[in-house]
């Protein structure tokens, strides 16, 4: 439905501003808030790039759920850094969308209504530390291999804003890879525990590239406007060839048998996730969606009266500046 509604609109526009702007994402120019741009392209990067901030911010609240329980000061700190991290790519992310014309508020709302999704993995649950190395590792390694490519994306605002949390998101990989390290070589039960998560988030990391490309409605179109850059299925095998090795490495088992090398392609033959999961999980009934949306709203309306006092407070300061005008 939104393929065709993106595709009713584009009709309804200016054949040769159409033409133009094509000509323009074609010749990799960037395109800024004050360009024209079509209607669809415009409501295409406010789903995607609000979607992407809404993921940021909800994606603090399996992390920030062990920042009391870490095993060290040192992992204390470093898990408390990842998650403001987080915070400030979901601020740099409500930035960018706000260039579209559209408020942080509204997307906040379109996020508690349901007009809007976050990355199903958050919708997963975090039982054990090693959890913490596997979404390090796995979680923010596929949200690397997403996000790297839209460094180079059309709208100049989004690509612009990729640069620095591409640059963070690689500390955050790092730091998960090194937990399942210490974990992988530690005691058997730390090891059995790094199984576990590696087990439990795998195939919930490769549904974070999205469906695959032959039932994507939106990836033709983003693609011809350079908006997503790669598709969901070049993604999804990439991460795995990168993964795999990194799993053996850590000396353990990637939980699908199907897994094996491809000399004639180049690259990993791997299982497909279970696709019925990820549909249900987006339609809100995954293991913590109720949770997740619950965190949110509760954030949301117990701190309405500071949104209110700033918001007061910068009414009265445009006040006296008129007034001493």
């Amino acid at each position: 439905m939104y393929a065709q509604m993106v595709k009713s609109e584009a009709s309804q526009e200016d054949p040769e501003k159409l033409a133009a702007f094509q000509k323009r994402i074609d010749a990799n120019e960037k395109i800024e808030p004050k360009d024209w741009m079509p209607e669809g392209y415009r409501k295409t990067l406010i789903r995607q790039i609000g979607q992407h901030a809404h993921s940021e911010i909800v994606g603090q609240l399996p992390e920030g759920n062990w920042i009391t329980r870490a095993p060290t000061l040192e992992r204390k700190a470093i898990l408390l850094a990842k998650v403001q991290d987080e915070a400030g790519h979901g601020l740099y992310l409500y930035c960018a969308a706000e260039t579209l014309g559209v408020s942080r508020d509204e997307l906040t709302e379109m996020l508690l209504d349901g007009r809007m999704k976050y990355s199903s993995i958050f919708n997963y649950p975090t039982l054990t530390w090693a959890d913490m190395g596997a979404v390090g590792w796995l979680v923010d390694g596929a949200a690397i291999m997403n996000q790297v490519p839209l460094q180079r994306t059309s709208y100049g605002p989004y690509a612009r804003a990729m640069v620095r949390i591409c640059k963070e998101e690689s500390f955050h990989q790092r730091q998960g890879f090194d937990i399942m390290m210490k974990m992988a070589n530690g005691t058997p039960a730390q090891k059995q525990m790094a199984q576990d998560a590696l087990n439990r988030i795998w195939f919930p990391a490769l549904m974070m590239f999205g469906p695959s490309d032959k039932d994507s409605v939106h990836s033709s179109q983003s693609m011809a406007w350079k908006i997503k850059m790669n598709t969901n299925d070049e993604l999804r095998q990439k991460f795995v060839d990168q993964t795999a090795p990194q799993a053996e490495y850590l000396g353990l088992t990637v939980p699908d048998e199907t897994l094996a090398w491809n000399d004639e392609k180049g690259g990993y033959d791997f299982a497909e996730p279970d696709w019925s999961e990820f549909h249900d999980v987006i339609q809100g009934n995954g293991p913590c969606n109720a949770d997740r949306l619950e965190a949110r709203n509760r954030a949301w309306n117990d701190n309405a009266w500071v949104r209110e006092g700033m918001m007061a407070h910068a009414a009265k300061k445009r006040a006296q500046k008129v007034a001493a005008q």
